[in-house]
C-alpha cells in the first residue's frame, strides 16, 4: 500500500463523515467507494459509488461511523486527500482537497495529476 504506516490515506471532515454515514444507512451500503477515471477537460475525474461488498484490494478508511473504500487504481492518486462535505445556497456536495492535483478545470469536476504528466513525457 501507499503512504505512511499508521496514517490513513485519506481523511474525512466531520461533515463528510456524517454525510457518508447517512448515505450508507439510507442505501444499506457496506461503504462508499471512491476512485478516479479518465475523463473531463483536465484528464481525470473522481468517482463515487455505493458498494454492498468490499473488494479485498480496497484500502478502507473508517471514521466516525463512515466507511470509505479506495479503489486499488486510485490509491496513489488519493493519498493525503481530505474530503469535506459543503452545503451552500446553490449546491451541496463532496469537495476533495487533494495535494496530488496539479491542475483542475473551472467546474472543479475534472483534475490532472503530476503522474500523468510524467507518464506522457511532458
Amino acid at each position: 500500500m501507499f503512504g505512511i504506516p499508521g496514517k490513513p490515506p485519506i481523511t474525512l471532515t466531520p461533515a463528510a463523515a456524517a454525510q457518508v454515514a447517512r448515505l450508507m444507512a439510507r442505501d444499506d451500503a457496506a461503504a462508499l467507494r471512491i476512485g478516479v477515471k479518465k475523463g473531463g477537460c483536465a484528464g481525470m475525474e473522481y468517482t463515487m459509488d455505493y458498494v454492498a461488498d468490499l473488494d479485498p484490494h480496497d484500502e478502507v478508511v473508517e471514521q466516525d461511523g463512515a466507511r470509505v473504500a479506495i479503489a486499488p487504481m486510485a490509491q496513489m492518486f488519493l493519498f493525503g486527500t481530505e474530503i469535506d462535505y459543503e452545503v451552500s445556497l446553490l449546491e451541496s456536495g463532496f469537495k476533495f482537497r487533494n495535494p496530488n492535483v496539479v491542475d483542475a478545470c473551472g467546474c472543479g469536476e475534472s483534475i490532472k495529476f503530476r503522474e500523468m504528466d510524467e507518464a506522457q513525457g511532458d
